[in-house]
């Protein structure tokens, strides 16, 4: 029983000890400090109450700027959350709407409909947290 503790002592301690250590690795944001030409809203004519929800339920993961939270702050969740918001931009990134093609902007518009209807987007695991974000009825029918 003796050995069995000192293992579990050793072994907490080397999971603090990297935990501690983890906190050491750079961190990357991404925060823009200006909304660019080619952004969605400032390529088409948005509505005002659709860029709210898009800025709340899509922005953080899918544009230049991030709102980060609190939490971002504490390593694994830091690269966790960059993973997220790296993959999105690949999909799509409102920043850069502009600059995508006619063909690909159609294709973008499409996605977005289908995935927003089919409750794809925003991500639970983002909704769960932002309470915000979350799409009702009437939201959806807004964005599409």
């Amino acid at each position: 029983m003796k050995k069995f503790k000192t293992v579990i002592k050793v072994v907490v301690l080397i999971v603090f000890i990297i935990f501690v250590g983890i906190q050491f690795i750079p961190k990357t944001y991404n925060q823009g400090s200006e909304i660019l030409p080619s952004d969605l809203t400032k390529t088409f004519a948005v509505p005002g109450d659709v860029q709210v929800i898009l800025k709340t339920s899509c922005y953080d993961c899918h544009s230049n700027n991030t709102n980060y939270p609190w939490y971002n702050r504490i390593q694994p969740v830091s690269m966790f959350l960059e993973g997220h918001i790296l993959d999105g931009k690949k999909e799509l990134n409102f920043s850069e709407f502009g600059d995508y093609s006619k063909r690909r902007q159609k294709t973008k518009f499409s996605s977005i409909i289908s995935q927003i209807r089919d409750d794809e987007m925003p991500l639970p695991s983002y909704t769960y947290i932002h309470w915000g974000s979350k799409l009702d009825l009437e939201r959806k029918k807004k964005i599409t």
